[in-house]
């Protein structure tokens, strides 16, 4: 082979491996896009979200710190107090406001348990969120990169909160505009929360679609070394879901110490981190799970003892698309029933997702029967036809030997009947030409 040759088999190898570094790198950014893109910019994931946040213990105590806090920050509780007593029990106001401060608290989380208030905060979730796409979208005369910042209302809860207390529920309205709210994104973070917003909302999918495809095309170029290609793409995936993995460890750690003001409010906001990026665990899973899958199938279809014996005893069914699609049809039950990532509670993920698996079955059904195409099940009609041809053959060989074993007894010359059992063993199939050609000139060159 010459020099020439050989470097144009390697530019052939090198290019597949290039195209799955590249696609694997797609697939990494496409993670996080995907994740801003559902998690932060869909309103109805950002309040399931939010939901989840409030059935955290952790989230429920700091919440309720806060909620007192502000009550006591922004109103006179022991002047609104005091207006509620008669005038000579007036100067227990203040007492009862210090031991009601204790209380409040733990009424605050037993508020925070109930579904009107859980729907007050869903509703201020949304509105949050409202107030995070308008800016987004450029179309927010109330918020500017400038000036604004996105707020979590809580001011309906506090009131419930007074209610609760036996305040007076429109304590509420006298509180200062800037009270009980709670900054998610600061003004000075607005701009570049506008720009990378903008570009994961837009990119999201197409980088996905892109990473498959890159995938897809390594795979066709790589020749005779598609199974190796394959598994590396398996091992892509299973890398990437661990670097985010990895990643979003890191981060968490850094925003916690970052964003904690005390030790007290590390366990509220590593909670807050935790439930919040979610779905970019799940879709790091996910990768891993799905990279393990790609591996083994690529095993599968190696030439390893054991990977050649499955194929062999899975060939049967293959052969038939009932059982094969029939066993498909109980995977994919099986995973959506499990729902293990976010893909597969949505349409166009789970469609591409079955329409991949769907091509995958095929093609190795394609390629074990190409390998055993002998290869039937018994109650197949090719298995029952080979059944009653074997058994039609030992019929036949059984009269042979019998009506050959007749004449030997009556006297005649044994080779006479011999060569009519090796005739009727050759036309059966059992011997072949030259075999019979072999034995009848053995049997006639004896004495």
């Amino acid at each position: 082979m010459n020099a020439e040759a050989v470097e144009t088999r390697r530019g052939r190898r090198a290019l597949p491996i290039a195209l799955v570094l590249l696609a694997s790198i797609l697939l990494l950014i496409s993670v996080f896009a995907v994740w801003v893109k559902r998690q932060a910019l869909e309103t109805e994931t950002w309040t399931n979200t939010s939901a989840e946040l409030l059935e955290s213990a952790a989230i429920q105590d700091a919440l309720a710190d806060f909620l007192v806090v502000q009550l006591y920050a922004n109103v006179d509780v022991e002047a609104e107090i005091a207006s509620r007593l008669p005038a000579p029990a007036q100067p227990l106001a203040g007492p009862v406001s210090g031991a009601l401060r204790q209380l409040a608290s733990d009424a605050a989380r037993r508020l925070l348990a109930e579904e009107k208030v859980q729907a007050l905060w869903e509703e201020a979730n949304r509105a949050a969120h409202a107030q995070l796409l308008a800016i987004v979208e450029d179309d927010s005369d109330a918020v500017s990169t400038a000036d604004g910042r996105v707020t979590l209302d809580l001011t309906s809860i506090v009131g419930a909160l007074t209610e609760n207390l036996g305040i007076g529920a429109n304590v509420a309205a006298k509180l200062p505009a800037d009270a009980a709210q709670l900054e998610v994104v600061r003004s000075d973070e607005l701009e570049a929360a506008q720009t990378g917003l903008k570009v994961f909302r837009a990119v999201a999918w197409f980088l996905v679609i892109l990473a498959l495809i890159l995938y897809a095309l390594a795979i066709f170029l790589a020749g005779d070394r598609r199974r190796q290609t394959l598994r590396a793409g398996g091992f892509s995936f299973i890398l990437v879901g661990a670097l985010v993995l990895v990643l979003h460890r890191i981060g968490g750690d850094a925003i916690v110490e970052s964003l904690s003001e005390a030790a007290s409010a590390d366990d509220a906001v590593q909670a807050t981190w935790t439930i919040g990026t979610s779905q970019l665990t799940e879709i790091a899973s996910a990768l891993i799970l799905y990279g393990i899958f790609i591996v083994v199938a690529a095993w599968l279809a190696g030439p390893t003892t054991i990977a050649t014996s499955i194929r062999s005893a899975v060939a049967p069914w293959f052969r038939r698309p009932a059982y094969a699609y029939g066993g498909l049809a109980v995977l994919l039950i099986a995973l959506f029933w499990w729902d293990p990532t976010p893909g597969t509670r949505r349409l166009a993920p789970s469609l591409l997702l079955i329409l991949l698996l769907v091509l995958g079955t095929e093609m190795l059904r394609r390629a074990v029967i190409r390998e055993f195409g002998d290869r039937v099940t018994s109650r197949s009609s090719e298995g029952i036809a080979q059944a009653i041809a074997t058994r039609m053959r030992e019929a036949r060989e059984r009269r042979v030997a019998a009506a050959g074993s007749a004449p030997a007894a009556a006297g005649a010359d044994p080779r006479v009947a011999e060569l009519e059992r090796l005739a009727g063993l050759r036309d059966s199939g059992a011997l072949s030409e030259e075999e019979f050609a072999a034995e009848k000139r053995r049997l006639l060159e004896s004495p």
